[in-house]
């Protein structure tokens, strides 16, 4: 089955990003949790997102069409990426997004993937 993990992180992460310090260590975090899931043979896709003052939410309503700046809610922790993985069972899942670098310094959310009809 497959599931996602949600990668959500704080500001001070997404700081790191770029950070010209501390930008090698938490690229490099992400790349060896990437190759492990490929080395494992358990990963199907995956992105990282840029940071959420990039974000723009669209809501469609009785008028219409709105478009607001920013993500839908303020929150300490923004969706910063994503994984899909192929494993046996929510156990596996849950072991695999307890390894996300995201796990250590903000919170990883597991889903299972729905698969559409047709």
């Amino acid at each position: 089955m497959q599931y996602t993990i949600l990668c959500y992180e704080t500001a001070a992460d997404f700081a790191r990003r770029s950070d010209p310090a501390e930008a090698g260590p938490y690229w490099a975090g992400w790349s060896a949790y990437g190759a492990t899931l490929a080395q494992a043979g358990v990963f199907v896709s995956g992105a990282g997102l840029l940071p959420p003052a990039g974000a723009v939410t669209v809501r469609v309503g009785p008028k219409g069409r709105t478009v607001q700046d920013g993500p839908f809610a303020e929150v300490k922790e923004q969706l910063g990426g994503f994984f899909v993985i192929e494993v046996d069972s929510l156990e596996a899942a849950l072991d695999w997004a307890a390894k996300a670098p995201s796990s250590a310094s903000g919170s990883t959310e597991v889903r299972p993937v729905l698969a559409m009809p047709g």
